[in-house]
């Protein structure tokens, strides 16, 4: 039985005396002395938690028959683990013959004592993880709470009578809900933590059925006072929890219990931001959880905010102000919880995110930490390295903190000043000596300061612009008489001060600030001296401010998005560079200023992912998302298309995205935003109809594609393309679904077809998805809306006109079912390979040209060329290659494998078709072409340029239209 030779003699002499009185008391001391002897790890274990816990030592005294429990725990094998749902049975068992409140609140004593030195017992000799702990902690509070709640509100009854829900025809019972706050609601507790909790319960109302009638208010605040003694009053078995009920509406001074209309009511009106910041690990931990979730539901929009959120790191970073100044005034540097590098700084790192985030990105939505760091890192909040050292940090204090709790079950986190409680602290960490143990913990504390400056200190700002910055804040706070005003913008390189002051004074002195709330005209009157200093700096002051200030207006009421600027002057700067370039750009920000988020990571806004990697961000993004709730995934799926097309134009802006490369990206962004719209809508649908069935009654697959025809088709999307679509199931026809309200297999489909056409074009918050076009679909637009595949596959090679295999050249399945797509492809070569009469063909191109020129529309100047509509210009070269495909493809059928024009030409080239020198100049000139069409659409502009420019190219798209098509 020798002790480990790391320990010092007195700590050895300590324990032998309290084995020996072990021994003494212990009924079978035989039995004890012969298992230690015969189990080395057994008294081992046994001296290392006496070692670390002054308190575990002395319950064993106090209850020496404890011994036996422990040592059969510890012959289990299962490291004193104890299963899920162990307290809950435990405690309800315990509590069953319990007659007297004096006595539920002695065995809930016995019973916590207990099993605290059961999870200390673990916990010391790492025989469980930090989070093992603090859920075991965790799960013990919970049944502790719960099983005191039902045995107080037992007795209450049959003299009070039982809560029920007023002013309805059908009033139902009420219980209590209880709030777990702060650790205990992010299953985090302590060894020997404080429990935050709130009370509340669903409805108003009055007692019945009792010897005295009482309102639920008053029913329930005498449970609550209760429920806090049986759990908070010490007695000679110590206490179960402290209770703290600080963190209810109003603190101390409110009242104990509210009813939920009263919660919200408060939370609306009267919520702090440090009341957000404690909502994040808000928890129905008793009483009526189901109904408390719903409750913490309705609260969910006071956490998390629809609109990303910065102000919150400004309340966090207050908040760590009055900690820090705390901390000097006590003395309390050595506290790893509150102190510099402490436990609560990495809480405000993570929580700063969930607080800017989480309205937007439901995966942040989450209360334990060890759960959030991660997510921070996978979705790209913060790189790995950094999570994983703040969660090594977290993981080391937290034990550092149990270590020092454990040894009188005392809540504090400072570190002892004695050499004997040192050289024991540095024990239990299994550290050399306590100057090692220092080493660590600093080491630990540094990395953990700088991530929190890094994230949550103050913006740097440059000297050399505080001069300027002053000289605008004069300017914006009407300081300055309007001599001075005009002054300041010229000096400051504005080509039409007059111009930019008029915008200026119009938003200044304009009702619509007027109006807004203190808080934010004063961020407002902080942010515009910045946003001038870096139009300012800009290559065109007047543009830059013309573009920004419809961004400042639009926010106006939300103005946090002005302080996620205000704390990232590099996002600030760049986005001023993109508005400057492009107008659109200026314009999609400032209708959604949501996408402000993708300015936070600038590596990000200019890298857009590739398409495996689209589609599955978008994935994993609907993932977090409740399949029933189909409002939510439309705005999910509006900001994900959005926000990538806004890193798609602003790499192609900023010149790191070549013309086919955005056209590419685009189009990939499209296609996963409509492959999970089919699943959302088939999903839908099957729910409540059931799956379409085959003749012979089985089930079938999704037997439904998207056909993307135009640009979608021809992988050429814009920036503001719209989708041309048709849809095609091969359903049986007489067959019925097989839910519980079948309906015919064709009715299945079109209102698949109906539900795809509303995720996409319905006009929520965030806009429309995109605008479609169904025309091209068999009958145009007084056909069905969804085609069965033997009605199009009729269509197409009996009924269709020539313009309509034209557009066939150019389309391709973009989401839906893999085996339909693959009879598409087959439909598809099938029709453009038919042998076609060459005049035949010649005059019904040549006939749609001359159709389609007379309803264009946007002339131009004298000298100017429509680039898409005019002649030699973009449509000219569509129609070449698609009458090349349709003219010689039955003599080479590799001319139907692609459906953009660049590889078609390719293939025509190969072909013998096109000479080198015609396919090369047809494809520069249509590259040039859609590069200049995309620059304009960019600059809001119509594709018009001077015919002089690309006389050549226009020339030879001439050339071959003529030797084609008009010999």
């Amino acid at each position: 039985m020798a002790l480990l030779g790391s320990y010092p003699s007195r700590l050895v002499d300590s324990l032998n005396e309290r084995w020996q009185q072990l021994l003494e008391h212990v009924d079978n001391p035989d039995v004890l002395q012969s298992a230690a002897s015969k189990t080395s790890l057994f008294y081992t274990q046994l001296m290392k938690t006496w070692a670390g816990s002054d308190f575990a030592a002395d319950v064993f005294i106090s209850y020496p028959n404890y011994a036996a429990y422990f040592l059969q725990l510890f012959n289990r094998g299962q490291q004193m683990a104890v299963p899920t749902g162990f307290h809950h049975q435990s405690v309800k068992n315990l509590l069953a013959d319990v007659h007297s409140e004096s006595e539920l609140i002695k065995k809930l004593r016995v019973y916590r004592n207990r099993e605290m030195v059961r999870i200390i017992w673990r916990d010391l000799n790492r025989l469980a993880t930090t989070q093992q702990t603090t859920t075991d902690l965790s799960a013990l509070a919970d049944a502790c709470i719960q099983h005191a709640l039902d045995w107080l509100y037992g007795d209450m009854t049959p003299g009070l009578g039982t809560p029920y829900s007023g002013n309805n025809a059908d009033p139902e019972p009420q219980q209590m809900v209880i709030l777990g706050m702060g650790k205990l609601g992010a299953n985090e507790l302590n060894l020997s933590s404080d429990i935050d909790l709130i009370f509340t319960f669903p409805n108003q109302g009055e007692t019945a059925g009792g010897r005295k009638s009482l309102t639920n208010q008053e029913f329930f605040t005498r449970l609550g006072q209760r429920l806090i003694k049986v759990l908070d009053c010490r007695t000679a078995e110590g206490f179960v929890f402290r209770v703290d009920m600080r963190l209810r509406p109003y603190g101390s001074s409110g009242a104990l219990v509210m009813s939920f209309a009263a919660m919200e009511q408060y939370y609306q009106d009267q919520g702090r931001d440090w009341e957000r910041y404690a909502m994040i690990k808000a928890r129905a931990v008793a009483g009526d959880t189901a109904r408390g979730n719903e409750l913490l539901a309705q609260l969910k929009p006071f956490v998390y905010r629809r609109y990303i959120d910065f102000s919150a790191i400004t309340s966090l970073r207050d908040m760590k102000h009055l900690i820090e100044r705390e901390v000097k005034r006590k003395g309390m540097e050595n506290n790893i919880k509150l102190g510099p590098g402490g436990i609560r700084e990495i809480e405000f790192i993570a929580q700063s995110f969930q607080l800017i985030h989480g309205g937007r990105d439901p995966v942040l939505r989450q209360r334990a930490l060890l759960t959030i760091l991660p997510a921070l890192a996978k979705q790209a909040y913060m790189p790995e390295t950094a999570t994983d050292q703040l969660k090594d940090a977290y993981l080391f204090l937290r034990n550092v903190e149990h270590a020092i709790q454990a040894v009188q079950d005392q809540q504090t986190q400072e570190l002892p000043k004695e050499t004997e409680a040192r050289t024991r602290l540095a024990l239990v960490m299994d550290c050399a000596s306590w100057d090692a143990f220092m080493a660590q913990l600093n080491k630990h504390r540094r990395i953990v300061s700088q991530h929190f400056a890094d994230v949550v200190g103050l913006p740097e700002s440059p000297a050399s612009s505080q001069k300027k910055t002053q000289h605008f804040r004069s300017l914006w706070m009407a300081e300055l008489d309007d001599a001075e005003e005009i002054n300041v913008l010229q000096a400051q390189g504005f080509s039409d001060p007059d111009q930019s002051l008029r915008l200026l004074s119009a938003l200044r002195d304009g009702r619509v600030l007027s109006r807004v709330r203190r808080q934010s005209r004063e961020r407002v009157d902080r942010f515009m001296p910045l946003l001038l200093e870096v139009a300012a700096a800009s290559d065109h002051p007047d543009t830059a401010l013309n573009r920004l200030l419809p961004l400042v207006e639009a926010v106006l009421r939300r103005t946090a998005y002005l302080v996620l600027l205000m704390e990232n002057p590099a996002a600030l700067e760049h986005l001023c560079k993109l508005c400057v370039s492009s107008p659109w750009i200026a314009d999609l920000i400032a209708r959604n200023p949501a996408l402000l988020d993708e300015f936070l990571n600038l590596g990000n806004l200019y890298s857009p992912p590739k398409k495996d990697a689209l589609a599955d961000e978008l994935r994993q993004q609907l993932a977090h998302i409740p399949e029933d709730d189909l409002e939510a995934q439309m705005e999910a799926l509006r900001y994900f298309k959005m926000s990538h097309v806004l890193r798609v134009t602003a790499a192609h802006v900023v010149g790191k995205l070549p013309l086919m490369k955005e056209s590419d990206y685009l189009t990939w962004i499209a296609e996963a935003v409509l492959e999970q719209v089919v699943a959302i809508a088939w999903r839908n649908l099957t729910e409540r109809h059931g799956r379409p069935q085959t003749e012979g009654g089985g089930v079938c697959g999704l037997g439904f594609i998207i056909i993307g025809y135009g640009k979608l088709g021809g992988i050429e999307l814009g920036p503001g393309s719209d989708l041309d679509l048709v849809f095609v199931h091969n359903g049986v026809d007489h067959q019925t679904t097989d839910g519980a309200r079948p309906v015919d297999s064709n009715v299945f489909y079109a209102r698949l077809g109906q539900r795809i056409i509303h995720i996409l074009t319905t006009q929520t918050l965030s806009g429309a998805l995109y605008e479609v076009d169904m025309r091209l679909r068999p009958s145009g637009a007084s056909g069905l809306l969804v085609n069965s595949f033997r009605a199009y596959e009729k269509y197409q090679h009996n009924d269709a006109w020539t313009w309509e295999h034209q557009a066939l050249v150019r389309a391709r399945v973009v989401a839906g079912d893999s085996a339909l797509a693959e009879a598409f492809t087959e439909l598809r070569a099938s029709v453009l390979r038919k042998v076609r009469d060459p005049e035949t063909l010649r005059k019904d191109v040549t006939g749609m040209r001359q159709k389609m020129q007379g309803h264009s529309g946007s002339k131009g100047k004298q000298g100017q060329i429509n680039l898409k509509q005019d002649k030699g210009g973009i449509i000219d070269i569509e129609f070449l290659m698609q009458y090349a495909v349709l003219r010689y493809s039955p003599d080479y059928p590799e001319l139907v494998r692609w459906t953009d024009n660049i590889r078609i030409s390719e293939q025509l080239e190969a072909a013998k078709i096109l000479s080198h020198e015609e396919a090369h100049v047809l494809r520069q000139a249509y590259q040039q072409y859609r590069l200049i069409v995309h620059k304009l659409a960019l600059q809001n502009e119509k594709p018009l340029i001077s015919h002089e420019s690309i006389k050549d190219y226009s020339t030879a798209v001439k050339q071959l239209w003529k030797k084609w098509l008009e010999n």
